[in-house]
């Protein structure tokens, strides 16, 4: 009945079973940083998404093993591969590569084949990041953001693949229309033309974003150093989350040892020997 799940770069087997794996080695290997980044540089994710996606595996596969030993009574073990984990994200650009395709280019902030859709900067120094996914939201982005009602018929711009051809002056007729603008008032017409947008936000944006404060998802939790805030965990089943104090370094190892079968003369010895 026991449920056990290993993490390792590459798995439990094959010939990188033994190789060493940090994340941003994995996203190499996997193929992430050649479709990440500038035509003229690759960029890492600025957050551990190998780490990250190996973590989310285990997860997702310790809570399907607990149904299954509901309805079996039987445990397993769990093999989970850091690069099989983010390659199984990669799976956009492997198709796209698919069969000896030239890949997806490097776009930087923007979307590599889909355009407009990116960051466009305003008359204040501010950027905007905006989408368009059709050509109906096309039509409305010339009407109402761009203020030009012709754009919609230029042969340059008649489709995503026109668009997607002629970046560059597109490029500057948007950035033209935006210069006389605030990132606001550019984020008012785009929102009433219905083109999806957000603002590009650093990280004091984030702490004070006003959709997770309108949410209510902050919770302050007790540290060793004293309370800080916390985002409740996304989603949830009924009950909120528990959101319990971080304990200090060692400050559960003499209660997890006792759950081991260890005796409490045994868990002196092992402090005794600074062990614990």
């Amino acid at each position: 009945r026991l449920i056990t799940c290993n993490i390792s770069g590459y798995g439990a087997d094959g010939p990188y079973r033994d190789r060493k794996a940090y994340d941003l080695l994995i996203q190499s290997e996997a193929g992430f940083l050649s479709v990440t980044g500038t035509p003229d540089q690759m960029a890492k994710s600025g957050i551990s998404v190998a780490d990250i996606a190996a973590g989310m595996y285990a997860y997702t596969n310790i809570l399907a093993a607990l149904i299954q030993r509901g309805q079996t009574g039987r445990g397993t073990n769990i093999d989970v591969s850091m690069l099989e984990a983010l390659a199984e994200w990669m799976g956009y650009p492997m198709y796209y590569a698919y069969d000896g395709a030239p890949p997806p280019d490097r776009a930087g902030a923007s979307h590599a084949t889909i355009f407009p859709y990116g960051p466009f900067p305003a008359g204040d120094g501010r950027d905007v990041m905006l989408g368009l996914q059709n050509e109906r939201e096309w039509a409305a982005f010339c009407d109402g953001v761009l203020l030009q009602p012709d754009l919609k018929q230029d042969p340059r711009f008649i489709s995503n693949g026109a668009r997607s051809a002629n970046k560059a002056p597109l490029t500057a007729i948007i950035c033209t229309a935006f210069a006389d603008l605030t990132a606001n008032q550019v984020v008012d017409r785009l929102e009433a033309a219905g083109i999806a947008n957000a603002h590009i936000n650093d990280m004091a944006a984030v702490w004070a974003h006003p959709q997770l404060a309108a949410r209510n998802r902050w919770r302050n939790v007790s540290t060793p150093v004293g309370d800080i805030p916390a985002l409740l965990p996304p989603g949830g089943v009924g009950d909120e989350a528990r959101m319990d104090p971080i304990p200090a370094l060692g400050e559960h190892s003499a209660a997890i040892l006792a759950e081991l079968g260890y005796s409490n003369t045994a868990i002196a010895a092992l402090a005794d020997k600074g062990v614990i």
